[in-house]
């Protein structure tokens, strides 16, 4: 009973909050608004009370209507911005009640102050992971006008910078801001004297850039005030600059650099960029930094062995990493609820950022990967990683074996004394097909002839897997699983074969011979090659005429040799080839 006489008396108050809107008087109702801004600040309790109550429509109608006060209109626009402060059910709620389009109106009027107002509320929503980017563009005339506004003041940069920045999440967003003029638009503000302004244009351009050849070419002939725009971003990726504008100018740098407008051995790229993301993964930094500073580093070194030698050998990466695991050191040390929350958090985004890193650096080179395989108990961080709760971390585990799983030398020693394939194989099953894609790739390794991870897996019942892979509509799907296939069958016994054949069925190689894609082709024609042959038949197809490519005449002028000498197979094996191969339709399929 008191509960609830204490819940009647703050509804009760809040009552009064939104009853004073209505009130005649247009200065009552100015001083009402004022109030409840005051009321609300900092209280999400509140908040949610004058949500519940009305408020909301009731601040958009003033908002709008022109007989409404200047002051007023901007005052409802910075009560709505401090709802929108609050939870995300409170935006969901302003969302509901179309506050975008009322906004986006209150932009025409003339007062800046107002304007600002709407656009800081603007802001505020369209940062919450709770409003979708594309209200940003249902009008086209809206981006138009935001550019415009642009030069009004810092405030409006500053806004309008964060809004694209948030709202620019793919090719169609960014080809939208880059065709009105972002690019023109936003440099200068690079050198605005007000720091808050620099950020958000940079972090623009970081968003503007990422995988995106269009505006990295663009930018990097922007000039303002005589100085390249690459100078620009070296400029700010100095020691003495805050750490956020270090790493923001690093991902426009690593954008532009993966995009070819900067080359790799650029000395940009070398002596700034790629040390700079270094830095950024050391102990010294905060834990959503060195998350940052990894990810960026391992996307810029991940197509280019020469960055990959370079990084490796740059402050001991290799070893620095290995501290990415230990996080937190103690967690019954950790008595904040909330700081466990975060650190717990952190914990698995430093594991992915470590694994990725790991997966990039080890993508080409032998010793690099003999170095990161001998780092304290980085098989079973592997190992333990494929099994972890959060897909991400799983998925980045996984990239971490591929990359790894290259190695010859480390398929016969560590890969076996840690039976990686059994965690591997678990997370094969039901995965989605990001992560398939990978571990199937990763898999094809694992079954060469040389891996003593090949038997244990064919034993694991690996075959239907695979078999069932052949059939996906996703292409890579398709490639990995004919291709650990003929993988499994090089100088297999007959019972492998004869599995294989039995899991394959004649329509679905021929499906599969009819497939436009080469890879499918080639690696199906070198599994029926490793199907039918008890020896070495491939310089035999250099006879073959030029009718075809080179690779896929030899491998079908193989599969030819192998039915003709069909007396060496095994009776099943040879009725099989015979009735695959002596209809017009196979040969059609290999020629």
């Amino acid at each position: 009973r008191a509960c609830l006489s204490i819940y009647l008396l703050i509804t009760a108050s809040s009552r009064h909050y939104v009853d004073r809107l209505f009130d005649l008087d247009p200065q009552k109702v100015l001083q009402g608004v004022i109030d409840m801004k005051n009321a609300v600040i900092g209280n999400n309790k509140q908040k949610a009370n004058l949500i519940v109550l009305g408020a909301v429509p009731r601040l958009l109608y003033l908002l709008q209507q022109e007989t409404s006060s200047t002051e007023l209109r901007t005052e409802c626009a910075v009560v709505l911005g401090s709802l929108a402060m609050g939870t995300e059910n409170n935006v969901k709620s302003l969302l509901d009640c179309h506050i975008i389009p009322a906004l986006l109106q209150g932009l025409l009027s003339p007062d800046l102050k107002f304007i600002e107002a709407c656009l800081r509320c603007l802001r505020t929503i369209f940062i919450s992971p709770v409003t979708p980017e594309d209200l940003l563009y249902t009008d086209a005339t809206v981006i138009s006008h935001l550019m415009a506004l642009l030069s009004r003041s810092r405030y409006t940069q500053e806004y309008i910078c964060q809004i694209f920045s948030h709202c620019c999440k793919g090719p169609d967003h960014q080809t939208i801001l880059f065709n009105h003029g972002a690019v023109q638009n936003i440099a200068h503000l690079l050198v605005s004297t007000s720091y808050k302004v620099r950020m958000q244009a940079l972090k623009c351009f970081s968003v503007l850039a990422f995988e995106n050849p269009q505006v990295s070419m663009t930018l990097v002939n922007v000039s303002v005030d005589g100085e390249l725009l690459p100078q620009i971003f070296v400029k700010m990726l100095q020691r003495d600059k805050p750490i956020e504008m270090q790493l923001t100018s690093a991902k426009c740098l690593t954008s532009m650099c993966r995009a070819g407008a900067i080359r790799t051995d650029d000395s940009c790229i070398v002596l700034k960029t790629l040390p700079c993301l270094v830095r950024m993964c050391s102990k010294e930094r905060l834990l959503e930094e060195r998350v940052e500073g990894a990810e960026t580093l391992a996307y810029l070194i991940e197509t280019d062995v020469e960055l990959q030698r370079i990084a490796s050998i740059t402050d001991h990466l290799i070893v620095m990493l290995a501290d990415y695991f230990k996080y937190p050191s103690s967690v019954s040390a950790i008595t904040d609820i909330k700081r466990l929350d975060h650190d717990l958090k952190h914990a698995h985004e430093l594991r992915q950022a470590a694994f990725k890193l790991y997966a990039s650096l080890g993508a080409n080179d032998e010793d690099i990967r003999k170095k990161i395989i001998e780092t304290e108990n980085m098989m079973d961080r592997i190992v333990n990683g494929l099994s972890e709760s959060s897909i991400k971390v799983r998925l980045a585990a996984v990239r971490c074996l591929h990359s790894l799983s290259r190695s010859v030398q480390q398929l016969r020693t560590s890969f076996q004394d840690h039976a990686v394939w059994k965690p591997l194989m678990k997370v094969l099953q039901n995965a989605p097909n990001e992560m398939l894609v990978v571990a199937s790739s990763t898999l094809c390794n694992l079954l060469l002839e040389f891996s003593p991870s090949k038997e244990p897996i064919l034993e694991s019942g690996a075959i239907e897997l695979l078999c069932s892979l052949t059939q996906s509509e996703n292409l890579a799907l398709r490639v990995n699983g004919i291709w650990a296939l003929m993988n499994m069958a090089f100088q297999a016994e007959q019972k492998i074969k004869s599995d294989i054949l039995r899991g394959l069925s004649t329509e679905q190689l021929f499906q599969l011979l009819s497939d436009s894609d080469v890879n499918v082709l080639m690696k199906t024609l070198g599994l029926l090659r490793n199907l039918l042959s008890t020896r070495p038949v491939s310089r035999a197809g250099n006879r073959l005429s030029d009718l075809c490519s080179k690779h896929l005449a030899r491998q079908g002028f193989c599969v030819c040799v192998c039915v003709w000498g069909g007396e060496t197979m095994k009776p099943p094996l040879c009725i099989y080839s015979y009735t695959v191969f002596t209809t017009k339709r196979s040969l059609q399929k290999i020629f």
